[in-house]
């Protein structure tokens, strides 16, 4: 019976959206998380008499058919990419991307990974660096000695050291945008990494067109809104269940089936 693989199906994809679910609601306080959501698509169909066909000699036509389908899979997982909202801080370096575009960071065997988690530390050298430890490119190095570190809109760093009058520009912030962000590949630990699908990054200055501005002193929050996921959540659950009861009455369809065949 055709009934028990299509409910099938149907549990399966519910357990995925459920399962997405579930990490949006874990990452709801992360710094600057996207959620995610999962998409669906009907599987390939059964003609058990095609549509516009001729039934009879007279010329004609089946106007709709017997298509037969074969149940759902679950055909991508998007990511959300609305702003969240931006929480203060007052720690000199936390920023804060307000619009489009993503912080480069240099991992450790070299490569370019992305985030937009402003999160930043220094490390012992000085450096400006992720929770991590990978150093903000193009790189930034305090001093010891300063006083006062600013970031301004457009991503230049400054530092007051004792002795100078003038601010010392200590170096410039850049931002990446690609053609199609939702094409990243997350890795984990508020990170990106550039794919096919996403197109390569395209550096330009915080506030130029098409690129966000910098906000020290604030972090993005998680763009999870929990009464909407908890909503989801509930439907999700509730597709589950139906699902289920399609197994159940198919398999009693089958007891009925084999009973009267006795």
């Amino acid at each position: 019976m055709r009934a028990l693989s299509i409910a099938a199906t149907g549990m399966q994809a519910q357990q995925t959206n459920v399962e997405v679910i579930a990490n949006n609601l874990a990452n709801m306080n992360t710094t600057a998380f996207k959620q995610q959501r999962a998409e669906f698509e009907d599987l390939l169909y059964q003609n058990v008499q095609q549509m516009g066909t001729q039934s009879s000699d007279s010329g004609t036509l089946v106007p709709n058919g017997v298509q037969l389908g074969s149940g759902v899979r679950t055909a991508a997982v998007y990511r959300v990419p609305t702003q969240g909202d931006l929480q203060q801080t007052s720690n000199s370096y936390d920023v804060a991307i307000q619009g489009s575009g993503y912080f480069r960071i240099t991992m450790p065997d070299g490569s370019n990974g992305f985030t937009r988690a402003g999160n930043f530390a220094l490390s012992p050298t000085g450096q400006l660096v992720t929770q991590d430890g990978y150093v903000v490119a193009p790189g930034v190095t305090v001093p010891t000695n300063a006083t006062s570190v600013t970031i301004n809109a457009q991503g230049q760093v400054q530092a007051q050291v004792p002795g100078q009058t003038a601010p010392q520009t200590l170096g410039q912030l850049e931002l990446d945008v690609f053609p199609n962000a939702a094409g990243l590949s997350a890795q984990g630990g508020n990170m990106y990494i550039q794919t096919e699908s996403s197109g390569g990054p395209q550096a330009g200055l915080p506030g130029a067109t098409g690129y966000g501005t910098i906000q020290q002193g604030y972090l993005e929050t998680s763009n999870v809104n929990p009464v909407q996921e908890i909503t989801s959540l509930i439907s999700a659950q509730r597709a589950y269940e139906m699902n289920s009861k399609v197994v159940t009455a198919a398999d009693q369809m089958m007891q009925t089936s084999s009973t009267m065949a006795q």
